[in-house]
């Protein structure tokens, strides 16, 4: 399994990589919203994609939606620190297998997003 992480705030991209790949989950990381683009055009396919939807500059969402816009079928989810019904309008409109978490949330609760958007079968299904 392989899952592309981004977030901005570098500290807290290592702290959800790690918890990633204690699932067996190899993980590529993005720090930017411009390197979460990047990597979705270079380095996948992934089959689970990881980001804060705020990113400075170029928002997670904005790449993610130009990303379903081009055919990424992946699950998602959207990390956000907002706690307004705009960010999970925003979410939903990426379609099906996404999740939202809320910031600050628990690695429990990031492991149960995972096994919500990824199904049966999956090394993050059985991760807990």
């Amino acid at each position: 399994m392989h899952a592309l992480v981004a977030d901005d705030d570098h500290e807290f991209l290592e702290l959800i990589a790690r918890a990633i790949e204690q699932c067996s989950v190899q993980v590529d990381c993005a720090r930017s919203g411009s390197e979460l683009l990047h990597k979705l055009a270079e380095a996948g396919p992934f089959d689970v994609v990881i980001a804060d939807g705020a990113m400075p500059w170029l928002a997670g969402l904005q790449v993610l939606q130009t990303g379903r816009n081009a055919g990424l079928i992946c699950p998602i989810v959207i990390m956000t620190a907002q706690h307004d019904h705009k960010a999970s309008a925003r979410a939903a409109a990426l379609s099906e297998r996404v999740a939202l978490l809320r910031k600050p949330f628990s690695i429990g609760a990031l492991r149960a997003a995972l096994r919500a958007c990824l199904g049966p079968g999956t090394p993050a299904r059985h991760c807990s």
